[in-house]
């Protein structure tokens, strides 16, 4: 069973099969992402983050389950790949303006 996602969130998880300047693309201009306890502001920050996580580790992304929680959208997603743990469901907790992405917090 296919998991529905909003719009800008499914275009993030297509994003994030490898191209991070797609990926930015997703989101606004000052956006925020929170990743392993660290913070990236704006799109050339996230461009950066996912460029960095991409050199790292080779994964894949597959989101099991969506929920609305109040104004945010929480997707759990099951990753595997090559890093410490794998395979790993975490949550990403979106923040929505328009179609574009406000605000990304990753966590296990």
């Amino acid at each position: 069973m296919k998991v529905q996602l909003p719009n800008p969130i499914a275009k993030y998880f297509a994003a994030d099969r490898g191209d991070a300047n797609a990926v930015a693309e997703c989101f606004t201009e000052n956006a925020v992402v929170v990743d392993e306890k660290h913070t990236y502001t704006g799109r050339q920050a996230i461009k950066q983050w996912k460029e960095s996580a991409t050199t790292r580790y080779t994964y894949t992304s597959k989101p099991i389950a969506s929920e609305e929680q109040g104004e945010k959208t929480v997707v759990t997603s099951r990753l595997t790949g090559n890093f410490p743990g794998s395979p790993v469901e975490l949550r990403y907790i979106f923040a929505l303006d328009g179609e574009k992405i406000a605000s990304l917090e990753i966590t296990p």
